[in-house]
């Protein structure tokens, strides 16, 4: 009886090797990539045009058989999923994605640093890679660090940072990789005919605190005066709709320049209510609330109009390369010819995480996830959206240049033009707007 045991453990234990071992060496017919994007709520604007960019880069792939592995070419099916631009829902969809749509890899265009936590740390769980596109980089660094491990399947195709230089490589010591580069040597152009008092406004939490608390002392070493930042001043809850108070602080004290980061509905509410009360600065910039049209022109009125951001994207950009004949300029007309919609920035951000996934598994020659996220810190590839080669810290920065709203004769009322660059590959578009015109 032992002996009739005994064989046949053996005999079951042969064959679970034989049917393992068969399905290793099953051949893949299609490499699945999950989709965690807000494509309703406040930072719809981020992720419709982020998926329509990873979208582009699939059919584009696609059209040439798919990603090559050895002698194979393997189509890319996407799975896409609203987070409704709720943090807290970004996690348990991207777990969804790994355990019951069972894809390879997580992949995601930009959206503000918060709502990338849940994914990096589902990616961490299940050791699925995550390229995606974040920023800027101290807030985002902030929340890398406060976890044991870092995320070490994440991958950042970032943007830019707000005040921390370029220390290494090649872009070390070169202009324009930073908001405050950026946007302080724009402002100079400017800044002598104002009385240099700053408005800073921003959300509070984890991305809006970075912008505060880097950029107000960062001002204050260059000469302007940010006007009661020690006491936290235009630092509000998301919440927020009364914005009366610190308007009035603003306009009491004779707040020429406005700068802020936050979304869009909140400076919507905010501006709407500064020009019923009469605040008028000469200069305004605002991140992430002023960068998508349609964002902008619900605002109403002129309220878009001299409103500036700094930008990373433009349809003339030069010798930026896509998958086969796909430029930035060809992907542009993809957008407005297929949507209707005006131009939506965030389709290069979720085109190029994609050719860094797609570059990342071929040169990994394997479907492995070991096997891709170590090819993935060696990425060094030209994309429709700049070089990307990622530092220690699973990061890569891109060049800014500043932009502005202004009014054109077309459907559309108002245009993100480049006023400003310092890079030669991304050339001007527009005048600068100043001071800000109000009717």
């Amino acid at each position: 009886m032992k002996r009739l045991v005994l064989a046949s453990v053996v005999l079951i234990g042969v064959a679970m090797l034989i049917l393992s071992g068969c399905s290793r060496g099953k051949s893949v017919t299609e490499i699945k990539v999950g989709v965690v994007q807000a494509l309703t709520g406040m930072f719809a604007g981020f992720g419709q045009g982020g998926a329509f960019g990873l979208k582009a880069a699939v059919d584009d792939i696609n059209k040439q058989g798919g990603v090559k592995i050895g002698g194979k070419t393997i189509p890319i099916k996407l799975v896409v999923v609203d987070d409704e631009s709720d943090a807290n829902k970004a996690g348990s969809c991207a777990e969804s994605l790994i355990v019951q749509d069972k894809v390879n890899f997580l992949c995601s265009s930009d959206e503000p640093p918060p709502m990338h936590v849940g994914v990096s740390r589902a990616a961490d769980r299940y050791k699925v890679p995550y390229v995606t596109s974040v920023g800027p980089f101290e807030p985002w660094m902030g929340l890398r660090q406060e976890t044991p491990t870092k995320w070490p399947y994440t991958w950042a195709t970032g943007l830019f940072a707000i005040v921390a230089p370029v220390e290494k490589g090649d872009l070390a010591g070169k202009p324009g990789y930073t908001i405050m580069d950026v946007w302080t040597s724009n402002l100079n152009q400017f800044g002598s005919q104002t009385n240099k008092k700053v408005g800073l406004i921003a959300t509070d939490e984890p991305d809006g605190k970075g912008w505060y608390t880097l950029f107000g002392p960062a001002l204050q070493k260059l000469g302007y005066d940010p006007i009661d930042i020690d006491k936290n001043l235009g630092l509000m809850p998301l919440e927020t709709t009364d914005f009366s108070s610190v308007i009035k602080r603003y306009k009491d004290a004779g707040v020429e320049i406005l700068w802020g980061n936050c979304p869009a509905p909140f400076f919507g509410a905010f501006w709407k209510q500064a020009r019923t009360l009469g605040f008028k600065p000469k200069i305004v910039s605002i991140g992430k609330a002023s960068l998508f049209y349609t964002d902008v022109v619900a605002w109403g009125a002129d309220l878009p109009w001299g409103v500036g951001i700094d930008i990373w994207w433009d349809p003339s950009l030069r010798d930026q390369p896509g998958i086969g004949d796909t430029t930035p300029k060809s992907l542009a007309a993809r957008w407005t010819t297929e949507t209707k919609q005006p131009l939506n920035p965030a389709i290069f951000l979720g085109y190029r995480t994609m050719q860094v996934l797609i570059d990342a598994i071929q040169r990994a020659g394997s479907v492995d996830p070991e096997k891709v996220n170590s090819a993935l810190a060696q990425t060094d590839l030209a994309t429709i959206l700049y070089r990307i080669k990622f530092d220690e810290n699973h990061f890569s920065r891109g060049p800014l240049v500043f932009g502005q709203w202004d009014t054109v004769d077309g459907p559309e009322k108002w245009e993100l033009k480049v006023v400003f660059s310092q890079h030669d590959f991304v050339p001007v578009t527009g005048k600068p707007v100043f001071p800000v015109p109000y009717k």
